[in-house]
């Protein structure tokens, strides 16, 4: 029945273009919605994208490159296996959307009547979650070198909450792109011995975590806040729904630097928006990680798996599988306290250059007791252009030649609910 669908949808779209008196399709009438839909996010001044998609002019150099990119699928970046899960956020063309756009840039992408464009998207530029109520930058700017490694850098930088703050929106920006390959801005709370000493608005490297003990990375000391890679969007989250970030909180800047042959200088910044009312229920970003595999030498199939367990009845919003050049695949599989079994997420072709969330497009009930199942395979071997070292066994660790296994997830819960509750028990690690 899918197949029929598709074809019919196909045999349609053949049938709009030759009952247009056989005319191709154009940039005005046919290709800018579908950019303004799947691509603009991305493709605009001051984000990810390498060039803007705003325009006929910005787009015209592109139209062979674009079809390309979209027969073989490369873009829209999306690597969700289409078999498990529906997601609010999937950026995938139709296959008549494939076709229009294969058959602009074939006819040498005509621009069209402009009179037929669709109204421009209102973006706010150098944000993707509107005008911020509230910005923090970096206390002081950090100077990249052209060359060498950069330990992670830390910077703790005081909210000046006198009173509990709901967070509906959140995204953190670098302003050099070119040079990072990470943040995270985390809430550390008042009482929180965590970096305790460090004086705020200075960087600082924090030891690297090696051991054989779980990395932590519950809500203690420290709650995940937002996060910025290539491919991760603003936290966004619905209407009566928020993050919390109490009275005299900091948040605590983690920034990977990767030089890039040139000297720069960045001065991250962090943008907020506040919860109109008072929410109804809070969301929290947590994770189930694995942090004690070592993986064999030119070993093209190492799996490591890891669960979490939530400690009462929460909703699951959304998934954001973690790895570095040698991830090959990540699972995300639910075990109800039944025994019953789900599988939500499989990215059978992990990228690490493009890091997605994944939003369902409806949370999922998990009663109290359910775990959270991760299941990932790295490939060591030779053949992984991506692969720093065949011969390494590698091991947990920060820098990209290192590797991470981590299950991030979104849990909803009622905003009254102490975290105490959902997390009664540590993300279990296994081999």
């Amino acid at each position: 029945m899918k197949f029929a669908s598709c074809f019919l949808c196909l045999a349609l779209a053949a049938v709009v273009r030759v009952s247009e008196a056989g005319q191709p399709p154009t940039f005005a009438k046919d290709v800018a919605p579908i950019l303004q839909r799947e691509c603009q996010t991305c493709h605009r001044p001051g984000e990810a994208g390498p060039f803007s998609m705003l325009t006929y002019q910005a787009v015209r150099p592109w139209a062979m490159a674009m079809k390309e990119a979209v027969k073989t699928r490369k873009m829209p970046p999306w690597f969700a296996d289409p078999r498990y899960g529906k997601f609010r956020n999937g950026h995938l063309l139709s296959d008549a959307e494939i076709q229009t756009i294969s058959d602009w840039a074939d006819a040498k992408a005509p621009e069209g009547n402009p009179n037929d464009l669709p109204p421009p998207v209102d973006w706010v530029e150098g944000w993707q979650i509107g005008v911020p109520d509230k910005i923090y930058r970096l206390s002081i700017p950090f100077d990249v070198p052209a060359s060498g490694v950069v330990d992670y850098q830390h910077i703790i930088v005081p909210t000046g909450f006198r009173e509990d703050t709901w967070i509906q929106a959140a995204e953190v920006r670098p302003t050099d792109r070119a040079v990072v390959h990470h943040i995270i801005a985390f809430i550390r709370e008042p009482k929180s011995s965590w970096f305790r000493g460090q004086a705020p608005g200075q960087f600082f490297i924090a030891p690297q975590v090696k051991t054989k003990e779980q990395p932590d990375t519950s809500p203690l000391p420290s709650d995940f806040l937002v996060g910025y890679a290539p491919g991760q969007p603003a936290e966004i989250l619905e209407p009566g729904q928020a993050k919390l970030i109490k009275a005299g909180s900091d948040i605590v800047f983690q920034v990977h630097y990767t030089p890039n042959g040139h000297a720069t200088r960045d001065q991250t910044q962090l943008g907020v928006i506040f919860a109109k009312n008072q929410p109804k229920e809070r969301v929290l970003t947590l994770s189930a990680t694995n942090g004690t595999f070592q993986i064999p030498p030119g070993d093209p199939d190492y799996r490591v798996d890891a669960s979490f367990e939530v400690g009462a009845n929460v909703r699951l919003s959304g998934v954001h599988p973690h790895m570095h050049g040698r991830g090959k695949d990540f699972l995300y599989k639910l075990v109800f306290p039944t025994n019953e079994t789900q599988t939500i997420l499989s990215v059978p072709h992990y990228n690490w250059h493009w890091q997605n969330w994944y939003t369902f497009d409806q949370p999922i009930f998990l009663p109290k007791g359910t775990r959270i199942e991760c299941t990932a395979h790295f490939d060591n071997s030779a053949n992984n252009p991506d692969n720093a070292d065949p011969a390494k066994t590698v091991t947990w660790g920060e820098q990209s030649w290192d590797e991470m296994m981590v299950g991030f997830f979104n849990l909803v819960f009622p905003a009254d609910v102490p975290v105490q509750d959902i997390v009664v028990k540590k993300s279990a690690a296994r081999r």
